[in-house]
């Protein structure tokens, strides 16, 4: 989808991605810039609540080396790496209601002290240059600027102008902040806290409504709502694969038990193919089939003799097949299934041996 409409370039949702089925990346700005043309003057509309830093440091340099004019309006809200963006612009309108946010960059990172260590001095060398953006363009000292980000910053339309990082007030009314889940920042305002409960704007929901190729893209740094949801999905994940994986096991060994108990009892002796029904091709307990089993009939030698070659293989791959079929048990899931499957399949494999 482009980003240009009516000739601005409308950059609304999160910086670098999309979720809730809005956001932007900075190669689609970059499309959008050679579409209109180097020269052009350009606006460039901002109602975001952030996203990744390096997409939007790649857009603030694609603004600022664009040789038109650029002129940016924050319609709601310019918060974290959408702040730097919009530092482009030679004009930085900000429209009565409108937010701005800076903030520190954050990541988490997995593995050892050396590896934890790493992140830290790629997050430092991060906020540095976005301190140098910022003081560029403010003219306030460096120094104050990252006491500001460390503490988390969320300045009006009329704040923003007095500390440099805007150049007018624009009196129409801002529109409605972007989605995002504001939250995961420290200080964000309570309306914007409460519009991200209401509308359920979590970054956890959003990832897995998203394609599994986006989902996995790799990135340099990301916002502290983004770490923080994936690390809760990641141990979700992990809790669920476990408790799947153990469910699989109790139900293979239950399985194997079960057929073991009713295929190699006395009882099946001269019943063999009822007993390895009654074990295959029903639920029958353990006890009901023995039961069973004493009242039948023993089956003479030449009964329980395959007619030919193969017989007895065709037969039970027909079993192991039609097995699959039946109405599992009330509350077996598919892991249980498969489990039952594999175990079926080895003691059929080793009727075959014992039969040959």
């Amino acid at each position: 989808m482009s980003l240009l409409v009516n000739g601005e370039l409308v950059l609304y949702g999160f910086v670098g991605d999309s979720f809730w089925d809005v956001g932007f990346t900075s190669r689609e700005v970059i499309d959008a810039l050679a579409e209109i043309g180097r020269d052009a003057d350009l606006t460039v509309r901002i109602n975001s609540g952030g996203g990744y830093i390096d997409d939007g440091i790649a857009i603030f340099n694609a603004l600022s080396a664009h040789k038109g004019k650029v002129t940016v309006i924050v319609d709601a809200l310019a918060a974290s790496s959408a702040s730097i963006i919009a530092m482009a612009g030679e004009e930085r309108i900000m429209r009565k209601g409108a937010m701005l946010m800076i903030h520190d960059p954050a990541n988490v990172v997995w593995g050892t002290a050396s590896d934890m260590e790493k992140m830290a001095a790629t997050l430092e060398k991060y906020a540095v240059n976005m301190v140098g953006i910022y003081a560029d363009v403010s003219g306030e000292d460096p120094d104050d600027i990252r006491a500001d980000m460390k503490e988390e910053l969320w300045l009006d339309a009329d704040e923003a102008v007095e500390r440099g990082y805007a150049t007018a007030v624009n009196d129409n009314k801002s529109k409605t902040a972007a989605a995002h889940d504001y939250r995961v920042y420290a200080h964000a305002p309570d309306r914007l806290v409460a519009l991200s409960s209401k509308k359920n704007w979590s970054h956890s929901e959003a990832r897995q409504k998203a394609p599994a190729s986006a989902a996995a893209e790799p990135r340099q740094s990301k916002e502290k709502s983004m770490p923080t949801d994936n690390t809760a999905a990641d141990a979700n994940a992990a809790e669920h694969e476990k408790a799947v994986a153990e469910a699989a096991t109790k139900a293979g060994a239950d399985a194997k038990a079960r057929i073991k108990a009713i295929t190699g009892s006395e009882e099946a002796k001269g019943r063999e193919a009822l007993a390895e029904h009654f074990a295959f091709d029903t639920d029958m307990t353990p006890e009901a089939a023995l039961a069973a089993l004493s009242k039948s009939p023993k089956a003479s030698t030449q009964e329980q003799k395959p007619a030919a070659d193969g017989q007895w293989g065709s037969y039970a791959a027909r079993r192991l097949a039609a097995a699959g079929l039946a109405t599992p048990e009330a509350g077996q899931d598919a892991d249980k299934k498969a489990a039952s499957r594999a175990i079926l399949a080895e003691a059929v494999d080793r009727t075959n041996k014992r039969r040959k």
